[in-house]
């Protein structure tokens, strides 16, 4: 075997291990209130939430790989640099994940590997070769980085938001109603959370796919960046057995350390939650389902009861949102000289 097919392989199960960091991380999020409500079983939670992320890039298209597998040109590259590039990027996403998940934070995978990718990107082709889409924003057009950036910061805001008018709504609409009415929303769970979890397969899935196709076309597997069929299937694969490990860390501290969650703002949180996904994946925008669960409950929060809701907590979850870019960064650059250096091309 030779070393370029070693690193294609390498980068694949990569791509494995990257996605079913994700998935652990992001399903913690997506079940977290459910569980918490007391309304749902963990298996029955994690199994609809499994099949929906799973058919989630199957159905929804590739609008969001090709954002993320085409903001860094590597078609100037060497082989070996490219390749380099990406393995790093992967890894500095997988540790940034790691270390989050065993502190119990709720952090962005899809932030994660696109810091890895401008940190290993800077360093080993340089920032010309980075289309931050800056130009391009001041004619109104979203693109490159920009876009990955605007998505990513943006969609938290728009969490809260919406998850503050959901929740206002159905205080409004269902006040006069009595107890009869929960087995209404324990039946609209189901719907709620089927539909995050298809709303996150079709965003946050399609960032590994992004990898292997950047693999592939450094490695000239392929001629253009493009997304074959088994790697949507491996990605949806990884994304999916994550999602059923599941991650008791992030479900304990957003489902039970920011405020007392009840069945009315687990289905509320769901709602608004895969509102944002569904409306950033339309453009191709990255989100992380992560931070969009997290800031639509307290959003949830803010609008039942402000004074119950943990800010403390929820202050600590929100610096290692504004942590992770750079902080994958300088993991992309760290990584990329080791690798490098390992491979002997350091000069």
């Amino acid at each position: 075997m030779d070393l370029s097919t070693f690193l294609v392989i390498l980068t694949i199960v990569s791509v494995f291990m990257f996605d079913f960091t994700n998935g652990f991380h992001d399903s913690a999020d997506m079940i977290a209130a459910a569980i918490a409500s007391r309304t749902m079983s963990v298996s029955v939670a994690i199994t609809l939430v499994s099949v929906f992320t799973f058919l989630g890039p199957l159905i929804a298209g590739l609008a969001v790989a090709d954002t993320i597998g085409t903001f860094v040109n590597i078609s100037r590259a060497s082989s070996w640099d490219s390749q380099a590039l990406v393995i790093a990027a992967l890894f500095s996403a997988i540790t940034f994940n790691l270390i989050t998940w065993k502190l119990g934070f709720p952090s962005s995978s899809s932030n994660s590997l696109a810091g890895g990718l401008v940190g290993a990107g800077l360093f080993i082709v340089g920032k010309n070769q980075i289309n931050w889409g800056f130009s391009a924003l001041m004619h109104g057009h979203i693109t490159g980085v920009s876009k990955v950036i605007i998505g990513l910061f943006a969609s938290p805001f728009l969490g809260f938001i919406i998850g503050f008018i959901i929740m206002k709504l159905i205080f409004f609409i269902f006040k006069r109603f009595t107890m009869k009415i929960k087995p209404f929303f324990v039946s609209s769970q189901y719907i709620s959370i089927a539909w995050l979890g298809f709303s996150h397969g079709a965003n946050d899935a399609q960032n590994g796919m992004a990898i292997i196709g950047m693999m592939l076309l450094a490695s000239h597997n392929t001629h253009v960046f493009t997304v074959p069929l088994w790697v949507i299937l491996l990605c949806s694969t990884a994304i999916t057995s994550g999602t059923m490990f599941g991650g008791w860390n992030i479900i304990k501290t957003v489902g039970f350390e920011l405020f007392h969650i009840k069945l009315t703002t687990s289905v509320a949180n769901q709602l608004g939650a895969a509102l944002v996904n569904t409306l950033a994946t339309s453009i191709g925008a990255p989100t992380s389902t992560s931070q969009v669960v997290t800031s639509t409950l307290l959003g949830n929060g803010a609008a039942e009861n402000a004074s119950h809701v943990n800010w403390n907590k929820a202050g600590k979850i929100i610096l290692s949102w504004f942590v992770n870019v750079p902080a994958s960064m300088l993991l992309g650059a760290l990584y990329s000289f080791l690798i490098l250096k390992i491979f002997g091309v350091f000069s």
